[in-house]
């Protein structure tokens, strides 16, 4: 008989978001269930609901789990970029794949639809948090423009999030490669940075 092993609350609750993220990537929003979710990992609803209160509880830790993982390696990126170790094109591709591939366009427009903005505050917050960590080091640069960072993050995120909901679509309708918005994108941080910093910033 296999026995199955005790997790610590952490643990069970990392392996639900877990789970909630397969399903979010396999198949849609739609399916992250309570029922789902605890068919997946083999806990029971009762499990979940201990964890999460509701399906709305389990698609609000699910956004925050996203947006933490997502901004972590954003910022990453960002100081890779900077150190020359990296691209601003890096940059681009990770938030563009998070909103896409990794599920959270589909995620945001989900909630968006069902009723359930709250569920939106730990993207929005999170990514906040991630634009004032990088902040303070802008200052040390130039002093005209304190909000330039915030400005590069709204409109990355902003086109990042507009291509996973109908990128594909439009390009196509327009005639334009599947990639032109992130083409866009990056060369548009590039010049910006470039501008900040001084042109041997950012290859």
């Amino acid at each position: 008989m296999t026995v199955r092993k005790r997790l610590s609350p952490e643990e069970s609750r990392r392996s639900a978001l877990e789970a909630a993220r397969g399903l979010l990537i396999e198949t849609g929003p739609q399916s992250v269930t309570l029922k789902a979710v605890a068919a997946r990992i083999g806990r029971t609803h009762a499990n979940l609901l201990h964890h999460f209160g509701s399906a709305s509880g389990l698609q609000k830790a699910l956004a925050e789990h996203l947006a933490k993982t997502v901004c972590e390696t954003i910022i990453e990126a960002v100081r890779a970029s900077r150190a020359g170790l990296g691209s601003a094109r890096e940059v681009v591709d990770l938030a563009f794949d998070a909103f896409d591939r990794e599920g959270a366009g589909a995620l945001t427009s989900w909630m968006l639809l069902s009723g359930n903005e709250d569920a939106l505050n730990p993207i929005i917050s999170t990514i906040h948090e991630l634009v004032d960590e990088i902040a303070p080091e802008e200052a040390q640069h130039h002093t005209d423009d304190p909000l330039h960072v915030h400005k590069d993050t709204l409109s990355l995120v902003l086109l990042a999030l507009g291509d996973a909901l109908i990128g594909a679509a439009l390009a196509k309708s327009l005639g334009l490669p599947r990639d032109t918005a992130r083409n866009r994108a990056a060369a548009n941080l590039e010049a910006s940075m470039a501008n900040y910093y001084g042109e041997n910033v950012i290859r």
